[in-house]
């Protein structure tokens, strides 16, 4: 009887695609504590959305939350990381001495694996990070990406069995040093018999590569989002696979991985076993369901969706996007992006729907879905992956979107390999993201310097002490709200409405009004200040309303300002999708309606620009 074994992933693509990747480590520790007892020696603990997640949403050091896990695991359990090439642990792509840096440090927090993984199985990526994780020690897990295509769609190469084959080929002709091979699936969309071919052929090509001591085992790696994650990792054990990704309850099916003990039933009778005790699965399960108690749990990241065939959504993405528009109260518009996912991933060149390219495809569906069809074409993300600045995509971008992103984002279409690209840029790398520090007076370490690197600017608002709290718990458990003490608020001043940002230290407050700061008096909570009013307006104002709902980030411009048309007035954010709001005239800005960190709604007035 084969022993298939197994990589518990309960606390980090459980985390991620049941909880949107939000949960503290204290609230985890016992689970895992529990797991390792119940004889669970190869777990899943961090990378993916688990690393700006922890600085964005939990107030916590990544860093610091592996060194707890290596803490309560011991020496011997085999901790495994998820990185994403060259984007290593962030949606942007990076220099070499970042990546490199990343490996150094993964290394010294008490990591065992990486698994490497490129979202457009563009293998020049994977030499690129690959390189690394082996050069720190590090086993180095090389992974081809999988998704299933929609029905209807008349694409005969990309995603098929020989397609990945001819990665894995690629990967082997390239000469990178790989411990192991996983084939991943974050959107559980691929068939059974996809499956099977693929890892079929694989095992016969690995087995013929390298022999004995030598020999390089299969993971695979899918979700239950669409019902197959049960029939597809039964798939790819009787392929060959020696390695399939579980779970634990209560993140356990849905959008995350089989059951631990769901797999281990559907195995009884058969020529395979998970060789596990079920009795202290079963009790590690109870523990981690206590600790997760206070958690929401969305009831999409606990469904089977039958939508998921039709548009890709990887169930580490799925809850972190209905999470944040729960945030933004548009949870009604998402199966409007679900729809137009279709079209985006079809037109996009088939890069597979996991991180980066799932974010991606989504931030397009939804300006696609908020703004109208291929309006706007998301700068960072979409826009740059169909000009080829994330690589190359499976099949050639339409050329008409590709038209589109190089007129608005202003740059030609490239071939070259995103690495070299990027050790160019010099706004990427160690000695840029050193001078942020420097700048801002922070400590200037190997780790800061990575977090401001994959972070951006929340990392270094983080390390400034600027740390908000988005972990979404059950209702009965939220505390209670202290009283307000500061905030972003719209103030009438001489019967004018202007933004003002109250803050507060003790029992003193200053309230910044369109740019200048006045010290007030509160009364039971409300600030009365005095101020002066904007420049008397000499003729008719516009509003500019807000294009859809989001956070406004930056303020471009001040109170009486001329500006020309499409100069941008200010920057707002939206599923971590950054968007310029533009003069639609020439002008004079005669009201600023709103404060950065201010959510708005779509149609909300943003500024009132009054004609010259």
């Amino acid at each position: 009887m084969k022993k298939i074994k197994f990589m518990d992933c309960s606390f980090r693509d459980g985390f991620q695609s049941c909880l949107g990747a939000r949960v503290k480590t204290d609230d985890f520790l016992p689970a895992l504590d529990a797991a390792v007892k119940a004889g669970i020696d190869y777990i899943e603990i961090g990378g993916g959305a688990r690393f700006q997640s922890l600085y964005f949403y939990c107030q916590e050091d990544a860093f610091e939350m592996m060194d707890r896990c290596r803490e309560v695991v011991g020496p011997n359990v085999n901790l495994q990381t998820l990185a994403r090439g060259v984007n290593v642990v962030g949606l942007s792509s990076q220099s070499s001495d970042i990546i490199e840096l990343h490996a150094k440090l993964f290394k010294k927090h008490g990591i065992t694996t990486i698994r490497n993984f490129d979202a457009l199985n563009d293998v020049r990526n994977l030499t690129a990070s690959g390189k690394y994780i082996t050069q720190y020690g590090l086993k180095h897990q090389a992974t081809v990406t999988m998704m299933g295509l929609a029905p209807n769609l008349n694409e005969t190469y990309a995603h098929t069995p020989k397609f990945y084959i001819d990665r894995l080929k690629e990967i082997l002709a390239s000469g990178m040093a790989f411990d192991s091979l996983a084939f991943k699936d974050a959107s559980g969309t691929s068939t059974p018999k996809t499956v099977y071919e693929t890892i079929k052929q694989a095992r016969e090509i690995l087995d013929a590569e390298f022999k004995g001591d030598n020999r390089k085992s299969i993971s695979f790696h899918t979700h239950d989002t669409a019902g197959m994650a049960v029939s597809c990792n039964m798939a790819a054990i009787e392929a060959g696979a020696d390695v399939i990704d579980l779970a634990m309850s209560p993140l356990s099916g849905g959008t995350c991985e089989a059951d631990i003990l769901v797999m281990y039933q559907r195995l009884r009778g058969t020529d395979y076993t998970l060789d596990i005790d079920p009795e202290k699965i079963l009790n590690a399960e109870k523990v981690f369901e206590k600790c997760m108690d206070k958690y929401f749990m969305p009831p999409e990241s606990m469904q089977v969706s039958p939508k998921i065939i039709f548009s890709p959504m990887p169930g580490g993405a799925l809850t972190a996007n209905t999470q944040m528009m729960r945030d933004n109260n548009i949870l009604d518009k998402y199966d409007d992006c679900i729809a137009e996912m279709r079209e985006v991933v079809a037109k996009g060149g088939f890069g597979t729907s996991v991180t980066p390219v799932s974010q991606f495809y989504f931030q397009q569906a939804f300006s696609n879905a908020m703004q109208g069809r291929w309006k706007v074409i998301d700068k960072n993300g979409y826009g740059k992956m169909v000009l080829g600045y994330f690589g190359k995509t499976p099949v050639a971008p339409d050329p008409e979107i590709v038209k589109l992103a190089s007129e608005q984002l202003g740059l030609e279409p490239t071939t070259e390999a995103v690495v070299d690209i990027n050790n160019r840029n010099p706004k990427l790398g160690v000695k840029y993201n050193t001078e942020l520090l420097e700048k801002a007076g922070l400590p200037v370490t190997e780790e800061n310097i990575f977090i401001v690197a994959a972070c951006g600017e929340k990392g270094l608002k983080y390390l400034q002490g600027d740390k908000p709290m988005g972990i979404r718990y059950k209702e009965a458990d939220k505390p209670k709200a202290a009283a307000a003490k500061g905030g972003a608020y719209t103030a009438n001043v001489d019967g004018k409405n202007v933004a003002v940002e109250l803050n507060a230290a003790g029992d003193a407050y200053t309230a910044t009004v369109n740019g200048k700061s006045f010290t007030v008096k509160v009364s039971e909570g409300i600030a009365a200040a005095t101020a002066a009013a904007a420049p008397a307006a000499s003729g008719a104002a516009t509003a500019l309303p807000a294009p859809l709902p989001g956070t406004v980030m930056k303020i471009m411009v001040e109170v009486g300002e001329e500006v020309a048309t499409d100069d941008v007035i200010l920057v707002m954010e939206a599923m971590k999708m950054e968007t310029e709001v533009k003069a639609p005239k020439a002008g004079v800005i005669r009201e600023i309606n709103v404060s950065t960190s201010q959510v708005v709604a779509a149609g909300d007035t943003l500024v009132m620009i009054e004609e010259k």
